[in-house]
C-alpha cells in the first residue's frame, strides 16, 4: 500500500526500514521527546524499531491502527512517520492522529500535505467518521498544520498524557467526515 501525494509518500515500514527510521528517531530524539510519548531504551535499538514495525504491521492486519513512514518523492528519504491509532469501529468510527517529523524538514509543508493524505485515506478507505487529535498548546506549528488541514480546535484536554515524565495538556483538534 502506498499514498501518493505532490511531494511525498506513505507507506507501512517494512523490516528493511528499521534502520532508517532508527537513523531518523535517533538524530531526532530531543526534538521529538520535546512533544511526544516518553520511550524506553529499547526503542532506540535497531531490535526495538524491527519490534516496532512488526507489532505496527500487526495492528494494521487487525484494524487496530496505521503507522506509515514519510518518505519524499524525490529521494525517497524517510522523513517522519504518522498514525491512525486507537481506531474504534462501532458507533464511534473514529481514531486519534499522532506524527512525527524531522526537525529538518519542519516549515517546508510535508506535514500539511501528509495530514491531507491520511484523512482522504482514513475517511475513504477506512471509512471512519472523526479523526481527533492532540497537541501540546504551545506546539503552534503543528496546531497551524492541523488547522490547514481542516481540523477544527475542541477544547484543552488537562493532563492528557505523559511527556517527559510530567503530565501535559493538549489541545484536542478534530475533523469529521461529513460524508457519513
Amino acid at each position: 500500500m502506498k499514498l501518493e501525494g505532490s511531494r511525498v509518500f506513505l507507506k507501512p515500514l517494512e523490516s528493511v526500514d528499521a534502520e532508517k527510521n532508527l537513523h531518523l528517531e535517533v538524530r531526532n530524539r530531543a526534538f521529538f521527546e520535546e512533544y511526544s510519548i516518553d520511550r524506553e531504551e529499547s526503542y532506540y535499538t535497531l531490535e526495538g524499531q524491527l519490534e516496532r514495525i512488526k507489532t505496527n504491521q500487526e495492528n494494521m492486519n487487525q484494524d487496530r491502527s496505521y503507522t506509515f513512514g514519510i518518505f519524499l518523492n524525490e529521494s525517497e528519504e524517510l522523513i517522519g512517520n504518522i498514525g491512525l491509532f486507537k481506531v474504534e469501529r462501532g458507533p464511534a468510527q473514529s481514531c486519534i492522529v499522532g506524527y512525527v517529523l524531522d526537525k529538518a524538514h519542519n516549515g517546508k509543508g510535508y506535514m500539511t500535505e501528509t495530514i491531507r493524505l491520511i484523512v482522504d485515506y482514513a475517511f475513504t478507505e477506512l471509512k471512519l467518521h472523526r479523526l481527533e487529535a492532540g497537541v501540546k498548546p504551545d506546539n503552534l506549528g503543528s496546531i497551524r498544520v492541523l488547522e490547514k488541514s481542516g481540523f477544527l480546535q475542541e477544547g484543552i484536554a488537562r493532563k492528557d498524557i505523559k511527556i517527559n515524565g510530567k503530565w501535559a495538556d493538549h489541545q484536542i483538534l478534530a475533523i469529521i467526515n461529513e460524508d457519513m
